[in-house]
């Protein structure tokens, strides 16, 4: 998504423990196309912290693409996925599961959690800037992100089977 139409650069949340590729990923970004503004979070809490704007990270953007690991302490990558994507005002942030797991049994779950893509990270440093800059390419250039300032729409059931805009929904 090119810079003018956010009016700022992008917001990425890379949830990561491992230092090397936190460097890498940052190395690559810092080089990018497209202005953006990595934050690390190194364990799955650290990420809910501060996606929830708890503590320190109070008024925090919501970021525009979650980079995402599932091997994290203190609190797994999938369990992080689930609550995102359980949390009304954080479901509709794509997330990007960049995994060294190439277990089926974690590319199901996460796809089931609504995980918008799942990418095993590759051992080969120049393929990792490869897959880091192939990631930028389709989620900033191509893909139509939804804007920060967007409220989702809350629906709900009425009679019959329709959904109608919940009250004091933007919907008119």
């Amino acid at each position: 998504m090119p810079e003018e139409h956010w009016g700022a650069p992008i917001e990425i949340l890379l949830v990561e423990d491992n230092p090397g590729d936190v460097d890498l990923t940052r190395e690559v970004l810092t080089d990018s196309k497209v202005a953006n503004h990595l934050v690390v979070a190194t364990d799955g809490e650290a990420a809910m912290d501060y996606l929830l704007g708890h503590g320190i990270h109070a008024g925090a953007p919501k970021p525009d693409l979650i980079l995402l690991d599932l091997n994290l302490p203190r609190k797994d990558g999938r369990e992080v996925l689930e609550e995102i994507k359980s949390h009304p005002s954080l479901r509709t942030i794509p997330v990007v599961i960049l995994t060294t797991s190439r277990a089926e049994e974690d590319v199901v779950k996460t796809y089931q959690h609504h995980a918008n893509c799942y990418i095993t990270k590759p051992v080969d440093l120049d393929q990792f800037i490869q897959v880091v800059k192939a990631i930028e390419d389709f989620w900033f250039t191509v893909v139509k992100l939804p804007s920060r300032n967007e409220t989702p729409v809350r629906l709900i059931p009425t009679t019959g089977s329709s959904l109608r805009p919940a009250q004091g929904s933007p919907c008119p």
